[in-house]
């Protein structure tokens, strides 16, 4: 398979542990000639003091700075040994670790960026950090962020699809690309798709405003609709309608609660959307889908997205 041949991997220095690291090789030892970029930024404002140092000598030890975080990472590959897999080290001094990411993938045609997530030790669940944040709404490629655990053999996978009408082109394109990008994880992982949906309750305005209005027939015209497209895509990808969850509630209800309920080990979703249920992907909405998931999480752009962050 070559779909992720070039991978950029977010490391943590607070961290021991590197399970961004450890998803990487499960990834690239399915592909061939597979290419795995250690990614650190580093960075001190003391460095930055133009009072106490001249130019040379805050460059001289920022260079120290980069050239000890590089001994550390190889440090951390130095036991692993893959045959096949090219390792190569990046380190950048910048004062904001997502926008270095992000310069480094532009600058070198990454297709993938791994990294780790924090566990919330209250909720059991993933906390996700301002740089995590920054990267899933402006990174340019897919973007696996991974919590401490191995993917199982033949686990589960869960696509987040916005059901509105394959009119609606965006939309459609969008969901297929993430229905796509989860068969190609499928294969790399050997695991199953899935696909969810939600779809809202009858407005309560106008259960008040409208008497002769009846919500059941409107539930079940709505259910029907999002039936209809949610099992189209479905036979389109050739995935069993037994894999296709379909509820009623709110999309960071809906999701997380389907993610629990089949033990996924990975959620794919977009997190570019203008309405609708992609756009639950954005804003406060996002973060109640996302923080309340306890899995792994691939989160896309629509083709043609462009990132804000610039090389220049």
């Amino acid at each position: 398979m070559l779909k992720y041949q070039n991978i950029l991997v977010f490391i943590d220095p607070s961290k021991v542990s590197q399970p961004a690291l450890s998803r990487a090789f499960d990834i690239a030892k399915k592909e061939s000639s597979a290419k795995i970029t250690l990614f650190m930024c580093c960075y001190d404002l003391s460095y930055e003091m133009t009072s106490l140092s001249s130019k040379e000598e805050r460059e001289s030890m920022q260079q120290l700075v980069i050239k000890e975080n590089k001994e550390w990472l190889e440090s951390l590959i130095q036991p692993l040994n893959y045959p096949g897999i090219s390792v190569e080290l990046s380190v950048i001094w910048h004062p904001r670790p997502f926008q270095a990411a992000i310069i480094e993938i532009l600058k070198k045609g990454y297709d993938l960026l791994i990294k780790a997530t924090h566990p919330h030790s209250k909720l059991s669940a993933i906390f996700f950090t301002p740089t995590d944040w920054n990267l899933l709404r402006k990174c340019p490629v897919p973007v696996l962020l991974v919590k401490h655990c191995h993917w199982p053999e033949r686990g589960n996978i869960l696509c987040a699809i916005d059901c509105k009408d394959f009119d609606e082109e965006d939309h459609h394109l969008l969901n297929n690309q993430i229905i796509n990008e989860a068969k190609d994880m499928s294969e790399i992982i050997n695991a199953k798709v899935h696909l969810v949906n939600a779809y809202p309750t009858p407005p309560v305005n106008i259960m008040l405003e409208l008497p002769e209005f009846d919500p059941i027939d409107y539930e079940d015209g709505l259910k029907k609709f999002h039936e209809k497209i949610l099992n189209d895509y479905a036979q389109r990808h050739a995935i069993s309608l037994q894999r296709c969850h379909l509820k009623q509630g709110l999309p960071e209800d809906v999701i997380s609660k389907v993610a629990c309920s089949i033990d996924a080990e990975l959620v794919v979703l977009g997190t570019v959307g203008r309405s609708g249920f992609s756009a639950t992907l954005l804003g406060h909405t996002a973060e109640q889908v996302i923080d309340n998931l306890d899995c792994d999480l691939l989160a896309l752009k629509p083709e043609g997205f462009k990132s804000p962050i610039t090389i220049d």
